[in-house]
């Protein structure tokens, strides 16, 4: 058995140990709950001692997460945040307002765990949540916003039982998992909703609303759907701040600033604040007032540490690594692109082999500049053969063994007054930031 005795040596064991689906994809899955229930009952249960909130959906949830991680930590509660993937650390996936758990931590519940973890075999993920939960219930957090890694129902974050669950959209991801329409997916997603647990749907859709009100329903679940509570407006945005009016709804808030940026900073604000209010409205003992809820969405970034979303690299010329990776993502970043003025567009890309991308690269603007690569993982697409397939879509550029050569190709190219954007997989932008 390998000897730990270092918070590197204690990584590295999870690192190569463990199956990990950045590594592996779908195969590093163990999509049933059976692993970890023994885990996490092996170590006290200790997603028991703490209260909740669960946030699931296609695009967004990790916005929504530690945007209301962000408003508990101003109205001064103890705030745990658990989010996946990583971009740069591991510890990014466990924070206590926001500062990263301690290398001392996972190094101790490595070596304390390690024969438990040598029978289980988990997998990365099941291990991450089983860590996080035993470090939140030690830490006695006040409230924790735990974020699912993929899915819902089967996920290994759905052994909790929250105060509110959240679903903030769907779109088409994962589907050798999830399933190949909307509807499939919604169930899967909504197999987070529990027993009289209020839930939060930020957008109504037409094929998923009917399996939503239904299991709600089954669950005596109170359903609420944020573009029915809440109607917003970006006003002004910047590279700094998005300023959005509250037109309609249930909040003497009227203007609010935000440091989230980019194209989705409207509808997960929409979702933040419905969550929020409903949260208030069901449990009135928790106390936040409005200072707090504009202080926090104000910070995001600065109380969560939260970055890789429309994440600004450098200004002149603009460069932003965006973890947009299914369509739905790519079609609101690729609408807020038009929104935007530059002299030309330059995009470094790079995906992963397992999943579905015709209908994304037809979504890609022809006119831009290509630089096609990959990030360091083995899932990660050769970036010859992605050049290839692209072209067949008359999406032009050259192609680099790596995100530093595409980077330092590109700014010796741009202008000042181009924009570069870095698009298709987390783990690249986790390596270009």
């Amino acid at each position: 058995m390998t000897e730990i005795k270092t918070y590197k040596d204690a990584l590295n064991y999870i690192f190569s140990k463990l199956p990990i689906f950045q590594r592996v994809g779908s195969k590093a899955l163990k999509y049933d709950l059976s692993n970890i229930i023994n885990l996490i009952g092996a170590i006290g249960n200790p997603h028991l001692k703490f209260r909740s909130i669960h946030v699931a959906g296609t695009n967004g949830k990790g916005t929504t997460a530690h945007a209301l991680a962000s408003i508990f930590q101003e109205a001064e509660y103890k705030t745990g945040l658990y989010t996946s993937p990583h971009y740069k650390d591991f510890r990014e996936r466990i924070k206590i307002n926001g500062k990263f758990i301690p290398k001392s931590y996972i190094k101790s519940f490595t070596i304390k765990y390690q024969n438990l973890i040598e029978d289980i075999k988990p997998s990365y993920f099941e291990l991450s949540v089983a860590l996080a939960f035993k470090y939140f219930a030690d830490e006695k957090v006040d409230i924790a916003i735990i974020e699912v890694g993929l899915g819902g129902r089967l996920d290994s974050t759905n052994i909790i039982t929250p105060l509110l669950s959240i679903i903030t959209n769907i779109s088409m991801d994962h589907t050798q998992t999830l399933g190949h329409t909307i509807a499939e997916i919604a169930k899967e997603k909504a197999g987070i909703i529990k027993q009289n647990v209020p839930v939060i749907i930020g957008e109504k859709q037409n094929e998923s609303k009917p399996v939503f009100i239904d299991i709600a329903n089954t669950k005596n679940s109170s359903l609420y759907f944020a573009n029915d509570e809440l109607k917003t407006k970006t006003i002004k945005q910047n590279q700094y701040c998005t300023k959005i009016e509250i037109e309609s709804g249930f909040t003497d808030i009227k203007i609010l600033k935000t440091d989230l940026t980019g194209p989705f900073a409207d509808k997960n604000i929409k979702y933040v604040l419905t969550a929020l209010y409903v949260f208030l409205r069901n449990y009135n003992n928790w106390i936040i007032s409005d200072k707090s809820i504009l202080s926090g969405l104000r910070h995001v970034k600065r109380n969560t540490k939260y970055i890789g979303r429309w994440h600004i690299l450098s200004r002149k010329p603009k460069m932003i690594a965006d973890g947009a990776h299914n369509i739905g993502a790519f079609k609101n970043t690729l609408e807020y692109i038009n929104t935007l003025k530059y002299k030309k567009l330059h995009i470094i890309l790079g995906i992963v082999n397992d999943k579905e991308w015709d209908d994304i690269f037809k979504l890609l603007p022809t006119k831009a500049t290509y630089y096609f690569t990959k990030a360091d993982i083995p899932r990660a697409m050769n970036e010859i053969k992605l050049m290839n397939k692209a072209a067949k879509y008359k999406l032009k550029g050259k192609a680099f063994c790596n995100i530093s050569e595409a980077k330092e190709n590109v700014l010796n190219t741009a202008k000042e007054d181009d924009l570069i954007l870095i698009l298709g997989s987390i783990y690249l932008v986790g390596e270009a930031i």
